[in-house]
């Protein structure tokens, strides 16, 4: 393994021990597993989360998680196509580094607004189709109707959780 210093590891993982932060990642991963995402993704994504820079290379992910090349490489175009990581070129280097985005969660959500969209369109034509008086009908609408919910709901939260950020951010002390 590599040294720890005070501000983290060699690899860029957070302080804290290396196997407390290997812990961490995989308990986070077993969550997001849980939840639904592919397994080895959910490992990659929690040790970029983890890492220090929010960036890593295929093979400190490899290291890090005791995976191959191809389990790194195939839950990062898992994570690329769904839009939470990103591919960067060291200065210099051929080597490939993956990069958290920013505002990983923000964006996750603001996509999911798109889809919300697009299933409140399609549950509003079939309840159409089946008809507002069958019961098949007033069900569909009723979806339909959550999913306008959620999505002005979920627009307003956004916007709130930009005001909590930027009110906490003015609240650290600085460095």
């Amino acid at each position: 393994m590599s040294e720890m210093t005070t501000t983290g590891s060699a690899d860029g993982s957070a302080a804290g021990g290396d196997e407390a932060v290997s812990r961490f990642v995989e308990r986070f991963a077993a969550e997001l597993t849980e939840a639904g995402m592919q397994r080895m993704a959910a490992r990659v994504f929690a040790a970029l989360l983890a890492s220090e820079s929010a960036s890593m290379t295929s093979a400190e992910l490899g290291d890090q998680l005791r995976i191959s090349p191809a389990a790194v490489s195939g839950a990062i175009r898992y994570l690329s196509q769904v839009g939470m990581v990103s591919r960067e070129r060291d200065p210099g280097s051929r080597r490939d580094r993956y990069v958290l985005h920013n505002e990983v969660w923000y964006e996750t959500l603001t996509r999911r607004d798109a889809i919300l969209t697009r299933w409140e369109k399609v549950l509003r034509d079939g309840s159409e189709i089946l008809g507002a008086d069958t019961a098949a009908g007033r069900r569909t609408a009723e979806t339909a109707a959550f999913f306008e919910f959620l999505q002005k709901e979920m627009l307003a939260m956004l916007d709130r959780w930009r005001d909590h950020k930027a009110a906490m951010a003015a609240e650290e002390p600085e460095a």
